[in-house]
């Protein structure tokens, strides 16, 4: 049997991530793959200007400057219909350089990270899926699977990253995906072809029955992404509810116009989601298999990144330890926790926030008036602000005096200028 010292389950960002950091740590690596690339998957593909750093790190940052992708300078808000708040991306002096954000093809993304991993020595095995683990006692020592003739096979390793997304093999083999509470959220996505969005931003437009994330992903073509509670979509025709959901919100409408869908809209369900923490040794998540939050303060991608960074790390130490234990591995949740936990919960208040109009229009009327809180919100969005700065009473206290001003919400008056903050 063939044995490796880390195998990774999927080539999605956090699964090459993952297998790039072991890599430059002199690794012997395999990574298995169901699908063969260049293969789609449904996504945002709006990247955190905080990724910059750590792409350059993998080595793919300049491919993908070569493929002149889509920079994006900031966000852009609009709450229930109302004029969109443009929030440029706050300045940060130590990396010495606009912050923007990347916006680019998700199949494209993934294409250049495969293609890193073989440039790098690293193996992959597209057409095999792995069924299950091996195991000795209570560690993970290896994978079975079958490859695409139908074929068995079984590798061995020291430490095996289960990368393979929200249907996950640990997530399915360990039972660690917690019962979802509430309707549940579905994103429905789709590219619009003929379309050139006004200004380079990322376009959310939070509106009934629930929101949108809109971004110029070439030249003519704009990704847009629906989120709605998924009881909403049962028994409808799919792209018939998500065009006609899109267009009836008048912003969106005119920022579509003359645009056409380019393909049929791809579905994901069971959005938001937890999972409970990994019971035995030679075993480590990346990914949506650590679980997921409703993106609309970010993107999941840097997230990826960042976590495979802290699991090479902690891996790289359980090597020169010579321990695999569970107790052990646990670190690497510790230092996820520690890191992104803040960032979580601003999610779930946003949530609580976003579905209420009074409330959304009254925040990001808030954040109209005070240019200041706006940037920090954003930066906080772009993972290179820490999210202490608006996950605290100082922040809330200030957004709430703006949304308790006199001056009511649905005023056109632009203190930050018609088109909102930076302009």
């Amino acid at each position: 049997m063939k044995s490796y010292e880390v195998i990774i389950v999927g080539a999605g960002p956090a699964g090459c991530a993952t297998a790039l950091f072991m890599r430059q740590q002199g690794r012997r690596v395999l990574v298995l793959e169901r699908a063969v690339f260049p293969r789609d998957k449904v996504c945002g593909e709006f990247i955190s200007p905080a990724a910059d750093d750590l792409l350059a790190q993998l080595g793919v940052l300049q491919a993908i400057e070569e493929s002149r992708p889509v920079r994006l300078k900031g966000v852009a808000v609009s709450s229930y219909g109302k004029p969109e708040l443009c929030i440029d991306y706050p300045p940060c002096p130590e990396r010495g350089r606009p912050m923007t954000s990347l916006s680019l093809p998700r199949y494209q993304l993934d294409h250049l990270l495969v293609r890193n991993l073989r440039k790098r020595g690293v193996e992959v095995r597209e057409r095999h899926a792995v069924d299950d683990f091996l195991f000795d006692d209570d560690r993970v020592t290896g994978v079975r699977g079958r490859d695409a003739g139908n074929r068995p096979f079984e590798f061995k390793s020291s430490v095996v990253v289960d990368a393979s997304g929200r249907n996950g093999l640990s997530l399915r083999r360990l039972r660690l995906k917690k019962p979802q509470t509430g309707p549940g959220k579905i994103a429905l996505a789709a590219h619009w072809e003929g379309v050139r969005l006004p200004r380079e931003y990322c376009y959310m437009h939070i509106s009934s029955p629930g929101y949108t994330g809109m971004a110029q992903v070439g030249r003519d073509s704009v990704n847009v992404v629906l989120v709605v509670d998924a009881p909403l979509v049962k028994g409808q025709e799919i792209d018939a509810f998500y065009q006609n959901t899109v267009l009836q919100n008048e912003l969106r409408r005119s920022l579509l116009a003359g645009g056409r869908l380019a393909e049929r809209v791809r579905t994901v369900e069971s959005l938001s989601y937890a999972v409970r923490p990994v019971p035995c040794g030679g075993l480590v998540l990346a990914g949506d298999t650590t679980g997921f939050i409703d993106p609309f303060t970010g993107e999941g991608i840097y997230l990826s990144l960042r976590s495979a960074q802290l699991a090479a790390g902690v891996i790289d130490r359980a090597f020169q330890e010579a321990n695999f234990s569970a107790h052990f591995l646990s670190r690497y949740e510790r230092l996820r926790s520690r890191e992104f936990d803040r960032k979580f919960m601003l999610s779930r208040i946003l949530q609580k926030l976003i579905y209420r109009p009074r409330l959304s229009d009254g925040v990001v009327w808030a954040l109209r008036r005070n240019p200041d809180l706006a940037r920090t919100l954003a930066g906080v969005i772009g993972d290179y602000y820490p999210a202490e700065r608006v996950v605290s009473w100082r922040f809330l206290g200030k957004t709430l005096r703006g949304v308790c001003s006199p001056k009511a919400p649905g005023s056109t008056t632009q203190p930050c200028g018609l088109h909102g903050v930076g302009e």
